[in-house]
């Protein structure tokens, strides 16, 4: 049997009728740009994750950037965040003009270390980036006592962990602005690129919200250097569909990654993720480790078994960062971890067959 990594199209046949229907105004009405669906759905996000206002935008990576300006975090300013992450996380702080400073991970969580981060702290630090990697929450409440003692921010790279929980708090709630994606792949995916951010401050919200549609709130009147990073009406509309479906979705995951925890118990020198109890992972991603990891990738494609590594180069040995003084060796949990991890098959609409033969291909690579 072929297993594929991700199946959108399972979902949406699932949703053709609904999504038609969501689609169909927005067609008619014309208004592509900052639609009243775009409004509708920035309501709906905010009290999904418990929230006073989400602002939506282009991408993830803009949605970062825009809440480091609204921050007012800029040139000579440092930003903590994660080695592992995506490298769209480091961009983003980039780009706004300050400058990342990456620190390594806890190997039990894959998830930025809160000691190291303290440790990462200068007096040019404004801001901790905790990235909620593969819908699993960052541990948070020291990261939250470390930035109240420290007088930091938080902004919380939720762009993988879409109704995920920690200590029964939303992700995206927890930190002063919280930033989605909705990459198609996502727990929730859009027809296309899209992002948002979340916060429960009026003023930062009103701010990104400027930012994002070239610096104006009232047309033709610019009181900001804005840019032009606006969620797309139709986008929007998708969205707020599929938002009704995301916390039985997000069931379905977990769902799944029990069974897995059940199928691969035991298989060679797997290791497999243990949330704690305090979280609930939302399984964006199934990551497992093994020192074997290239031979079973290879052996699971070759028999037809979808998976992925996410992410196989760490940031501070990507190319676009080869002018930065970080050194090989300076994270070794993340470089160690980038030589292990492989994400397997999980999505919602999986099958129990298809599950237990990844799991059955899997034992029999061990075997």
């Amino acid at each position: 049997m072929k297993v594929p990594f991700f199946d959108l199209s399972r979902q949406h046949r699932a949703l053709a009728s609904e999504l038609e229907a969501a689609v169909r105004p927005v067609i008619e009405s014309g208004a592509f740009i900052l639609g009243p669906e775009v409004a509708a759905f920035e309501t709906d996000f905010a009290a999904f994750c418990g929230c006073r206002h989400a602002v939506g935008v282009a991408c993830g990576l803009d949605g970062i950037k825009l809440a480091l300006r609204a921050l007012d975090i800029g040139p000579g300013d440092e930003v903590i965040t994660a080695a592992n992450t995506f490298i769209a996380t480091a961009f983003a702080i980039s780009s706004a003009g300050a400058t990342p400073v990456l620190v390594d991970i806890d190997p039990d969580t894959f998830n930025l270390d809160p000691a190291k981060a303290a440790a990462a702290v200068t007096p040019r630090t404004r801001a901790l980036m905790p990235v909620h990697l593969y819908g699993q929450p960052a541990e948070m409440k020291p990261l939250l006592a470390l930035a109240r003692k420290k007088g930091l921010h938080v902004i919380e790279d939720a762009s993988q962990a879409h109704g995920a929980r920690y200590r029964g708090t939303r992700a995206g709630s927890l930190g002063a602005i919280g930033v989605f994606s909705f990459y198609p792949a996502k727990n929730l995916g859009a027809f296309g690129d899209g992002g948002l951010a979340t916060t429960s401050d009026e003023t930062l919200a009103r701010k990104i919200a400027t930012l994002r549609n070239y610096g104006s709130i009232v047309k033709y009147h610019h009181d900001l250097m804005g840019e032009n990073s606006r969620l797309d009406t139709v986008q929007a509309a998708i969205l707020r569909a599929k938002l009704r479906h995301l916390d039985a979705w997000n069931a379905a995951r977990r769902r799944l990654a029990a069974r897995y925890e059940e199928l691969l118990r035991g298989a060679g020198d797997l290791v497999l993720p243990k949330p704690p109890p305090h979280l609930e992972h939302v399984y964006h991603l199934y990551v497992v480790r093994t020192r074997r990891r290239d031979a079973l990738q290879k052996f699971l494609t070759e028999q037809g078994i979808g998976c992925m590594i996410h992410y196989p180069v760490p940031i501070h040995l990507q190319k676009a960062y080869q002018g930065h003084p970080w050194k090989p060796g300076q994270f070794p949990i993340t470089e160690q971890f980038a030589g292990e991890i492989l994400s397997l098959p999980l999505f919602p609409e999986l099958t129990d067959s298809e599950q237990e033969c990844v799991a059955e291909t899997v034992g029999r690579f061990f075997r």
